[in-house]
C-alpha cells in the first residue's frame, strides 16, 4: 500500500490479557494544492491519487469541467519552487500518486504539494486564491469566509438533465456493495469512502481517504481525468454523513442523486431543494430518509398514515 498505510506497535488489551502487537493505520499527511504556482488550499489526506483531488478539487471550485482546461498537475519538491517531471499522464505518474517513494537530499520531495497549470486562455476564476484554505480530515470547509464563497455556478445544472429514476430496494444494496470494495478499510477501519454508482446500481468507481471530501475529490478528478463529466446518470454514495460542501460536490459534478449511510446537515438539504440535488441520508438496511429531489425516487402507493 506504500504511503497510504503505516504500521505502529500498540499495547493491547483484551479480556485482562496484556500485549504488544504491530497495527496498520491509515497514512495522514497534508497536501498543499497550488494553481498556477500560487498557494490554494492545504488538505490533510491519505497519500494516493493526489493529482485527481486536485483536479476534483478544482472542479468543485467551479476551475475546471474539461481535462482539456488542465494543462499539467505535477508534484513540486517542497523546498524549492519547480515540479518534478511527473505529471498528470505521464508514464511515470502512478507511482508517485499512489504514494511511492521519496526522493532525499536537498530539496527533497516528499510528494506533498501539487501544482495545477491550466491550459492557455483558461480564465482564473475569483476563488479568493489568497484565502490560503486550510481544510481538516473532517470539515473541509474550516476557513471559507462565507456561504456565498462556496456558491458556486454550476456548469451543468442538475435540473436540466435527463430524469434519472432510482427504486429504494436499489438504493439499500449500495452500503453493503461500497463496503465489500473497501480494501483499505479491511486493514485499518479509519477512513471513508466515496463510490460512483450507475443508476443501475453498477459499482463505477470507488476512492478511500481519511477524509470524506477528499475521497469524493478523487473520484471526480478521475473522472474529469477520463472525459465523463458530467455525470448525470450517476448516484455518489459517502460511508459518512453528507456535509454541504459535499452536495456541493456533487452538484459541481453534475451527480443528480447523493446518498449517506448518515445525517445530512441542514445547509447541504437546503442546497439540495435549491439545485433540484436528490439527497438521502440515514440508508441503512431497508431504511432511508429522502431529504430533496424524491421526484426522482420510485414510490409505490403509499398508504396507512404517516410515520
Amino acid at each position: 500500500m506504500g504511503r497510504v498505510t503505516e504500521r505502529r506497535s500498540v499495547l493491547r488489551i483484551r479480556d485482562g490479557a496484556v500485549g504488544s502487537r504491530p497495527d496498520t493505520l491509515v497514512a495522514e499527511e497534508p497536501l498543499e494544492i497550488r494553481l498556477n504556482g500560487k498557494p490554494l488550499a492545504i488538505t490533510m489526506r491519505t497519500p494516493g491519487d493526489d493529482f485527481a483531488l486536485a483536479a476534483g478539487f478544482l472542479v468543485s471550485e467551479g476551475v475546471l469541467g474539461r481535462v482539456e482546461e488542465v494543462a499539467s498537475i505535477v508534484y513540486c519538491a517542497g523546498a524549492t519552487r519547480g515540479g518534478t517531471s511527473r505529471s498528470w499522464g505521464s508514464p511515470r505518474s502512478s507511482e508517485a500518486e499512489s504514494g511511492g517513494g521519496v526522493e532525499s537530499g536537498g530539496g527533497s520531495n516528499t510528494y506533498n504539494v501539487v501544482d495545477v497549470r491550466l491550459a492557455p486562455g483558461v480564465a482564473v476564476p475569483d476563488i479568493s486564491l489568497e484565502r490560503n484554505v486550510y481544510t481538516t480530515s473532517s470539515c473541509g470547509l474550516c476557513g471559507k469566509a462565507s456561504l456565498d464563497a462556496v456558491r458556486t455556478t454550476a456548469r451543468w445544472p442538475i435540473a436540466d438533465t435527463p430524469p434519472v429514476r432510482v427504486a429504494p430496494d436499489l438504493l439499500t444494496v449500495l452500503p453493503d456493495r461500497l463496503r465489500a470494495a473497501q480494501r483499505v478499510f479491511d486493514r485499518t477501519g479509519g477512513l471513508h469512502a466515496a463510490g460512483l454508482f450507475s443508476a443501475e446500481g453498477e459499482l463505477l468507481d470507488l476512492r478511500e481517504d481519511v477524509g470524506r471530501h477528499n475521497a469524493v475529490d478523487k473520484l471526480i478528478g478521475r473522472t474529469l481525468r477520463s472525459g465523463a463529466l458530467p455525470l448525470s446518470r450517476t448516484i455518489l454514495l459517502v460511508s459518512g454523513r453528507a456535509s454541504f460542501e459535499l452536495a456541493q460536490k456533487a452538484v459541481m459534478a453534475g451527480i443528480p442523486v447523493l446518498a449517506a449511510v448518515s445525517a445530512p446537515s441542514s445547509l447541504a438539504v437546503d442546497l439540495a431543494a435549491e439545485t433540484g440535488l436528490t439527497l438521502v441520508g440515514f440508508l441503512r438496511g431497508s431504511s432511508m430518509n429522502v431529504y430533496a429531489g424524491e421526484q426522482r425516487i420510485t414510490l409505490g402507493p403509499r398508504g396507512g398514515r404517516p410515520e
